[in-house]
């Protein structure tokens, strides 16, 4: 029978920080009260492998989807399009106090004129980011908030389970109960094998860049930067990740050298390559790049830097700006120079 429902994905976090474990296990145990939700439970969502359950759940929800994540929206948003969760971008009206500011900062607005994704289906999906807040209260509130404007009819979770992947396979994420009474078990080290069947396949700490596609305009700069093999084409020659995990790990640097700051390392310490609202470069006229900054470095610096270092770490010798970064730099200075020009004194 049809109903009214809207479905909430809780990714978790990694490790078992108990502070993000219990905000985690509140937010659920308060939506499996709340009408009209179903909840379900996956792993981290940038740690997945694609052919992981959780993935595939994800990928098998029907209409608007709401997705709390301990990631920046954008971070979430783009790791889910990579995976081939897709949808237009559903606003949310929680956020942190940090992203408040920056959103009333008219110089952080980024226009998006970018490739965009393909095959977009006519739903919503909302990212939200767990760090917003520590009370669980806000989170259902906002829950109730989107649910309100976008319920739509689906049929119940478990009739349209089928053909692939099996049933049996995702059966564990209709049942959050379940898993969260197996979670608690398994924290405090008295988990039976009938706890650790119902819980996800584990998920190493992964690091691999995401593509955010509304800014990303084919230029291609990362792949001829890249000499690890990561980037590719796809069959329409546009941008992909191709190899996620022939990425070298904690090296950002081609979210450095990218004109459009459309590449995401959503695990990096620097907000603006986590996915925060932003640029990596700073100010539109950064005078950093051409004379150096505090430090005396510019982005393009330090992201030849990072490239040489992991080149040596692999057994192969450094290359410096001889690949890949020449022809930018002069572009970019060049660039620099014009805007100083239009500058008014």
């Amino acid at each position: 029978m049809a109903v009214s429902k809207v479905t909430v994905v809780i990714s978790q976090g990694q490790g078992r920080n108990p502070v993000r474990r219990q905000l985690e296990e509140d937010i659920a145990t308060m939506l499996l009260t709340e009408p009209g939700v179903d909840v379900s439970l996956v792993p981290h969502l940038y740690d997945m492998s694609h052919d992981h359950t959780g993935l595939l759940f994800l990928r098998s929800v029907p209409g608007n989807l709401i997705v709390l994540s301990w990631l920046y929206d954008r971070a979430a948003r783009w790791t889910l399009d990579r995976t081939g969760v897709r949808g237009h971008e559903g606003l949310s009206l929680l956020k942190s106090a940090e992203e408040d500011a920056e959103d009333e900062d008219e110089n952080d607005v980024v226009a998006k004129n970018g490739i965009g994704s393909v095959n977009v289906p006519n739903r919503r999906v909302y990212a939200i980011d767990l760090r917003c807040s520590a009370k669980a209260e806000d989170f259902i509130r906002e829950v109730r908030r989107i649910a309100g404007e976008n319920t739509v009819q689906t049929v119940e979770l478990m009739s349209w389970i089928g053909g692939t992947p099996k049933p049996e396979q995702l059966q564990r994420y209709l049942q959050p109960e379940r898993m969260l009474e197996a979670r608690r078990a398994f924290d405090s080290g008295h988990a039976t094998l009938e706890d650790k069947a119902v819980l996800p396949e584990d998920t190493g700490r992964r690091w691999y860049p995401v593509i955010d596609y509304s800014r990303c305009t084919n230029c291609m700069e990362c792949i001829d930067f890249c000499l690890f093999g990561v980037y590719g084409v796809d069959a329409l020659d546009r941008i992909l990740v191709e190899q996620q995990d022939s990425c070298k790990k904690g090296c950002p640097a081609c979210s450095r050298v990218c004109p459009e700051n459309a590449i995401i390392f959503p695990q990096h310490k620097t907000p603006a390559i986590a996915g925060a609202q932003g640029e990596v470069g700073g100010l539109k006229i950064d005078l950093s790049k051409l004379f150096g900054g505090d430090s005396g470095e510019s982005a393009i610096d330090m992201a030849v830097k990072e490239r040489d270092r992991e080149l040596i770490l692999d057994g192969r010798e450094a290359v410096g700006t001889s690949v890949g970064i020449k022809q930018k730099v002069r572009d970019e200075i060049d660039q620099l120079i014009a805007d100083l020009d239009a500058l008014e004194f």
